[in-house]
């Protein structure tokens, strides 16, 4: 695990009409604060990476489909620098995935179809306080490719 990196499973209540996915509550030992929810769609295949936060906590939960989560810890002072964390939430494995302001992030649309991301972010977008960075970087030892095997 990525240091400041949380995961936490999440409720699911179905029923024969659908069912309620729970993702964060304000009384939650891990809320820290609300800022924004917005939801990003990825297609099967698509890359949205990489992007750093320098005060958000990103709060991730996948509500439709699956998607490929990886975080790699450049932080300066940190117990784990250099290591890279692969997740994999979606339906099959709800969870809320907690990053901190930080750690770069980013993910792939896996599976058939189309993955809807929630993010209850701890504050408004502010494009002074993102870093991006293309997703082949050789600064991040990473590659997108599917595995087999």
């Amino acid at each position: 695990m990525i240091e400041g990196v949380s995961v936490h499973t999440l409720k699911q209540i179905p029923d024969e009409r659908g069912k309620v996915m729970h993702m964060l509550r304000a009384d939650a030992p891990h809320f820290e604060r609300f800022g924004e929810i917005y939801f990003s769609v990825v297609y099967p295949g698509a890359i949205k990476a990489w992007h750093l936060h320098k005060r958000m906590t990103l709060n991730y939960a996948v509500v439709r489909g699956s998607i490929k989560l990886v975080l790699y810890d450049g932080r300066g002072q940190s117990a784990t620098r250099g290591e890279v964390m692969e997740l994999f939430p979606g339906e099959a494995n709800y969870c809320l995935v907690s990053v901190p302001a930080g750690v770069w992030n980013g993910f792939k649309g896996i599976g058939g179809e189309a993955a809807i991301v929630a993010n209850c972010a701890t504050h408004p977008h502010d494009p002074d306080e993102i870093l991006r960075m293309d997703p082949t970087s050789s600064e991040i030892p990473y590659s997108w490719d599917t595995r087999h095997g």
